[in-house]
């Protein structure tokens, strides 16, 4: 009897110890509906965001300059990417920009830390004919921004308005006045046919630029010498006052058509600013210290009288047409005594030239 009690007592034992025990993976009795796998974390998109030109425009003058730089140097670009990368790991982005039939193909590899937002700017080198565009018109600037690790792509087009190639971008309070030097082109063949033209106007046939053997007084001198036989030359050529400044597209205010100097001569037409660029690049092509000077409605040519002074000589070159030389120069002279020194703009071409501004093609 005690034996079979004993038998009872460790079966239901038994029975309450496999009823407390908890089962694990890969025990035949347990409910195999209760051990599906946890749902994965899913890791967040990165984001990206594509601004291209000013408000969708792209002024040649600009895409000039940001191509030329290197692209740790730049401070802008003609499309600028910016990546958000939310996830809790570094990713890195393989981006490639076009504008199809404008501009060749810019690619910049990428990476970026977790909780990090970065901005990469690109200028593709533009072909001729942006250069030689002289009315807005419509393109599409192509993104592809490429997870080398997974080779999955993100595609996505923009549309740009292509400015003119002379329009020029002055901004409020003419913040980008010294990009006005690329349109000083000194080596341009028409600006060296004036000069051959300008030596006759001298006595002795010279356009020699700074002679540092030359005391300051005769070099100073001589620079009123020279500025004068190339108004002299300029004026007999036939060269006239014409306004044509307007331009199309968006901020109309800040923004106005600049001829380059090889339209200006060939049409004998120029403007104010026009004829500045025009007699900035004379005189840089003879190696003296040119500077554009702007004061409100108005623009005058400037060139140091002789190396390492402080003076310049101010031209009212819009009266290159109509007046003498000596009038030109009293008159800008007379101009800028009316003007605030905080109204003026001044130009310095070497210096724009030292900061990275180049001649446009």
């Amino acid at each position: 009897m005690l034996s079979r009690t004993k038998s009872v007592f460790a079966a239901t034992l038994l029975l309450s110890l496999s009823l407390s025990i908890p089962s694990f993976a890969g025990d035949a009795g347990t409910d195999r509906g209760d051990l599906r796998p946890p749902t994965p974390i899913r890791q967040p998109l990165p984001t990206y965001k594509i601004q291209a030109g000013i408000d969708g425009e792209i002024y040649p003058v600009f895409a000039n300059y940001a191509s030329l730089q290197r692209q740790g140097d730049r401070t802008f670009g003609v499309v600028s990417v910016t990546l958000s990368n939310t996830s809790q790991d570094p990713m890195s982005r393989r981006i490639s920009v076009k504008i199809p039939g404008w501009s060749d193909q810019e690619i910049q590899t990428v990476s970026v830390t977790p909780g990090v937002t970065r901005t990469v700017v690109f200028a593709p080198a533009f072909l001729p004919r942006l250069y030689q565009n002289h009315e807005i018109t419509a393109a599409t600037a192509q993104v592809t921004i490429t997870d080398p690790a997974s080779n999955s792509s993100y595609e996505t087009t923009v549309p740009v308005r292509l400015r003119s190639a002379e329009d020029m971008f002055w901004g409020n309070g003419f913040k980008y006045a010294s990009f006005i030097a690329s349109w000083v082109t000194p080596h341009d063949r028409n600006v060296e046919t004036v000069l051959s033209r300008a030596k006759h106007f001298t006595a002795d046939h010279r356009l020699p630029g700074y002679e540092i053997w030359k005391t300051a007084a005769q070099q100073e001198q001589e620079t009123y010498r020279e500025a004068r036989a190339i108004f002299n030359a300029l004026q007999h050529g036939g060269l006239s006052y014409v306004k044509s400044s307007a331009t199309l597209g968006d901020h109309k205010g800040v923004s106005e058509r600049v001829r380059m100097p090889r339209v200006s001569l060939a049409e004998n037409s120029a403007n104010c600013i026009d004829a500045a660029v025009m007699y900035a690049s004379l005189f840089e092509n003879l190696g003296m210290d040119a500077s554009i000077v702007i004061v409100p409605g108005h623009a005058y040519a400037g060139v140091r009288v002789a190396e390492g002074s402080p003076k310049f000589l101010l031209i009212d070159v819009a009266l290159t047409g109509r007046s003498t030389f000596e009038a030109a120069v009293a008159s800008a002279q007379n101009g800028m005594a009316t003007h605030a020194p905080s109204a003026v703009t001044k130009v310095m071409v070497e210096k724009a030239r030292s900061s990275g501004i180049y001649p446009m093609p």
